[in-house]
């Protein structure tokens, strides 16, 4: 998304296309343990390397484009206790934005507190520091989406190439970092470029301008380097004068499919926006919020629902003070087809942005760097999916009779106290030998604590003692693996209570 100013375009009416098939049961429980190694596609769904579905659930963390060189927020925390916070939240991959900039040799990163955090980052590149970042969020159980969102720090680029960065360094690049984290399936596709918008065409045949036929060259320089990723191609502003958002306009795809030499690893990626981002002619019509389901199916939706190719909302977001603004997300959110009923035969997504400091939709975090906003969090509980295997102790023998057990324990952490409240996270930890189905962490305060608001758990809080239940999206944990929610209470100040945790 380019941050600080955003073009509404106006758009013909829209058809409603009929879903393609209906739910599948083999769908609709998403393997906790899936998503090892790296992934393919088929029809829409994409598979790990055991061929189990897996799902997308992720959030955009934005920073290597900017003339900072690196993640934002740095300055205020340690990107481990970020990554974990976002996998604590149910977040399963990180969408990374990047300029080519990043790719100059010796480019350093520029406002990290190495002060008592992040203290293995001092004197390291930029692309050294994505690498402490892509080793974290793997060894967590994260996935990576890296995005070529910029051709340099100055600002979004409507073509693939400037005359500053022509398209031969886009795809040097491309191979560059294909090649970086070869071998390393936490990294587990490329974004080719950001929002291509006018003049970028889709199918019109003019090789300075066309898009598709761009991403066909850039996406088999990349599978030369690595053939196992998957290769993310979004789509343009304006097909056969029907005019969307910069990025979000697949409707060339019916006519013009992209054809890549290596089969099964083409994603098809669209953005879609609110109206704090710009208004458009759908958020005015008499039907809204009804008549978007047949706009996102116009535009992007029906290369899902035809099975032709996975797809992929890289971006979407709102500050959600406007009502209408409500409206849209909450429609959006039931269109992207909920985990619990859908499981991985849904679209694929990530929302914009983790930063607070996105002008024109704020982020998951407020301000602070700290805080949740936890009522934007909320929209996306139901889209959520669960995390991915980090490598840890295979599942054990259930099927053993008499064999194993099932067991947990919990750590509880005290991320941020200000006085008057606190927040906290608690992390469940699968310590038997089969995997868990569900868990119950229970603590006793030693002071006043109340519980003010709780993610990725329900509660109940009797006195000072409080019992916390997974959601439904993080019960399943692997042997080995862990699960985590996070919660907000007040008043601040108190010790850190023991916790107890039951399998149940």
């Amino acid at each position: 998304m380019f941050r600080t100013l955003r073009r509404a375009l106006c758009v013909a009416a829209a058809l409603l296309l009929p879903l393609a098939g209906t739910q599948s049961s083999a769908f609709a429980d998403v393997d906790a343990q899936a998503g090892a190694g790296y992934w393919h596609t088929s029809g829409r769904l994409i598979l790990d390397a055991a061929g189990q579905p897996v799902r997308i659930a992720g959030i955009n963390w934005f920073g290597f484009e900017t003339a900072s060189h690196v993640v934002h927020g740095l300055w205020a925390r340690d990107y481990k206790s970020m990554i974990d916070q976002m996998k604590s939240l149910g977040y399963n991959t990180i969408r990374m934005p990047y300029s080519d900039d990043i790719l100059k040799p010796g480019t350093m990163p520029d406002s990290i507190n190495t002060d008592g955090k992040n203290t293995d980052l001092g004197g390291l590149t930029s692309l050294q520091v994505l690498d402490k970042i892509v080793a974290y969020a793997g060894q967590s159980g994260l996935k990576i989406v890296l995005d070529r969102h910029r051709p340099d720090a100055a600002g979004q680029s409507a073509l693939w190439y400037t005359a500053s960065v022509p398209e031969s360094t886009w795809i040097t690049n491309l191979k560059a970092l294909a090649t970086r984290y070869k071998g390393n399936p936490t990294v587990v596709g490329i974004d080719l470029h950001n929002e291509p918008h006018d003049p970028a065409c889709w199918g019109c045949g003019d090789t300075s301008r066309d898009w598709r036929l761009a991403a066909q060259r850039a996406g088999n320089a990349v599978l030369s380097a690595n053939p196992e990723l998957l290769v993310m191609v979004e789509g343009v502003q304006s097909h056969n004068g029907v005019n969307g958002w910069w990025g979000g306009n697949l409707m060339g795809v019916a006519q013009y499919p992209v054809q890549l030499d290596v089969p099964n690893r083409l994603v098809y990626s669209a953005h879609d926006y609110a109206t704090s981002v710009a208004q458009q002619s759908w958020f005015s019509d008499p039907s809204f919020p009804a008549n978007m389901p047949g706009i996102w199916d116009k535009y992007w939706g029906y290369i899902f629902k035809q099975n032709i190719a996975p797809v992929w909302l890289g971006e979407f977001g709102t500050t959600l003070q406007p009502s209408v603004d409500q409206k849209w997300l909450a429609e959006l959110v039931k269109y992207l087809r909920s985990t619990s009923a859908y499981g991985a035969d849904g679209f694929h997504w990530t929302f914009w942005s983790w930063n607070p400091n996105s002008g024109d939709t704020g982020g998951i975090l407020k301000d602070d760097w700290q805080t949740v906003d936890t009522a934007k969090d909320a929209y996306l509980a139901s889209v959520k999916a669960p995390g991915f295997d980090a490598g840890g102790p295979g599942p054990g023998d259930p099927g053993d009779p008499g064999g194993g057990n099932a067991t947990c324990t919990a750590a509880y952490t005290v991320s941020s106290d200000w006085g008057g409240g606190f927040n906290a996270e608690v992390k469940v930890t699968n310590a038997g030998t089969l995997p868990l189905k569900s868990w119950k962490v229970t603590w006793t305060w030693s002071g006043s604590q109340k519980v003010t608001s709780m993610w990725n758990a329900s509660h109940t809080q009797s006195g000072a003692t409080v019992t916390a239940v997974n959601a439904a999206h993080n019960g399943s944990v692997p042997v080995g693996g862990s699960a985590s929610f996070g919660l907000g209470g007040a008043p601040g100040g108190g010790a850190v209570p023991s916790v107890s945790c039951t399998a149940t």
